[in-house]
């Protein structure tokens, strides 16, 4: 196909998803729950059909020398499905955040001043292995009025194209515009190219992937954009902390699915308690084949581990890989998460109040927790539903994306004949 043709389909596609964002606006909330709730259904009722399309992404994967944490992110099992299915769920049952007036204020003219949510138009989301993205990013898009444009990475193109179709053949069946969702059925790099210079039909777009891919959309795009670089995601423990909870939480940020960005990549431990701590959650850590890098504090409680290097601490692994560095002091681990962190997950173990909310106020990041995994900076288990992304720009939105954060507000003003003098 040559770049002619690239042009032309990516700009039809543009001008559909324009021209369905306009008759989106006018549907009913219980339509929008009613399409949410069926395209669940059918998620659950076509499983095996849409497993058994992932399994061609897999394979060629595997053939192609990915790593485990790609291969997890490309896979579509039981759980994962059923996780799309419960998030359009519960978008479904949250609140419809079009045409909701946030505020109104009365001026001194009589006049009524107010805010109402409107759908942001077009967004176009890029994304690379996931292909459960394709499900999150419609219904999110869908409940908040938007047409949404859906580019995955080659190497989930089948699953992509199959989780897309069934989304567009319910909105047939709703009578609603099926170009409101469109995947892009080809991974030529040129029409995402293309796609980025049409400012004119889309109004946002949301790169979701490594930070290659997030630099390449950002620089290329006439369009705001909307992302994160990466997830440098910290855990300090405190030497004030509850020593098991600290270790589970340890274990359950960086094990229970590394391969993600809200998982922890460098683990702080405050000097007073790392004799007490480290080996026995190094132990834990050996069970599950973490690879650890130390400071030479670290080395000395866990000779095993390999020496860290500066790179290391700004490093996101995405992969059984922690770094650990011993600080003498709370301020020391916020000093070190202001240098090497990435504004996208912090947290802090500590059963001291004051600490805590020093943490909370003076570290800078989208999700900031207390005695908690960083693995919660998510929509769904923020109680968003689904989200989009997170994002670190901190303009128009800072952390998940839910349904609040897809829409913008217009002034709406209410008068009795007031003219300006």
């Amino acid at each position: 196909m040559g770049e002619g043709r690239f042009k032309e389909m990516i700009l039809e596609i543009a001008k559909k998803a324009k021209i369905a964002s306009k008759n989106l606006v006018t549907l009913s909330s219980n339509t929008k729950n009613e399409v949410l709730k069926r395209v669940a259904q059918k998620l659950r009722e076509r499983k095996e059909e849409l497993k058994r399309i992932n399994e061609k992404d897999v394979n060629q994967a595997l053939i192609q020398g990915h790593t485990k944490a790609f291969i997890d992110r490309l896979t579509l099992t039981d759980k994962i499905i059923e996780g799309m299915a419960k998030g359009l769920e519960e978008v479904a049952a949250l609140p419809d955040p079009v045409g909701e007036v946030v505020k109104m204020w009365k001026r001194p003219n009589g006049l009524w001043v107010g805010r109402m949510r409107i759908p942001l138009g077009v967004i176009a989301i890029i994304y690379e292995s996931r292909p459960n993205v394709t499900i999150d990013a419609a219904g999110l898009c869908f409940k908040s009025g938007n047409a949404v444009i859906l580019r995955g990475g080659k190497e989930a193109l089948n699953s992509n194209i199959a989780l897309g179709e069934i989304f567009r053949e319910t909105l047939k069946e709703f009578n609603v515009p099926e170009d409101a969702v469109q995947v892009i059925p080809t991974p030529e790099r040129k029409l995402m190219e293309y796609m980025l210079e049409l400012e004119e039909y889309i109004d946002l777009v949301i790169p979701r992937g490594g930070e290659g891919l997030i630099r390449f959309v950002t620089e290329k795009a006439r369009m705001p954009v909307i992302k994160h670089y990466k997830g440098v995601c910290h855990v300090y423990v405190d030497n004030e902390a509850d020593l098991e909870m600290a270790k589970i939480i340890a274990i359950n940020a960086k094990c229970q699915r590394p391969g993600v960005c809200n998982a922890m990549e460098t683990l702080l431990v405050h000097k007073d308690i790392a004799e007490k701590f480290l080996p026995d959650l190094a132990e834990e850590y050996k069970k599950y084949g973490v690879e650890l890098r130390g400071c030479p504090e670290t080395l000395k409680y866990i000779p095993w581990a390999k020496e860290a290097t500066e790179e290391d601490w700004y490093a996101e692994y995405l992969d059984l890989i922690l770094a650990i560095k011993v600080v003498n002091s709370l301020e020391e681990a916020i000093e070190h998460i202001s240098k090497y962190g990435s504004n996208h997950t912090e947290a802090i173990v500590t059963e001291n109040y004051s600490k805590a909310m020093k943490f909370l106020k003076e570290v800078d990041a989208s999700v900031v927790l207390v005695n908690a995994s960083t693995r919660f900076n998510d929509g769904g288990e923020l109680g968003l539903g689904a989200e989009i992304g997170i994002s670190t720009t901190k303009i128009h939105a800072y952390g998940p994306m839910g349904l609040e954060e897809l829409t913008t507000t217009k002034f709406i003003v209410f008068g009795n004949g007031q003219i300006r003098t």
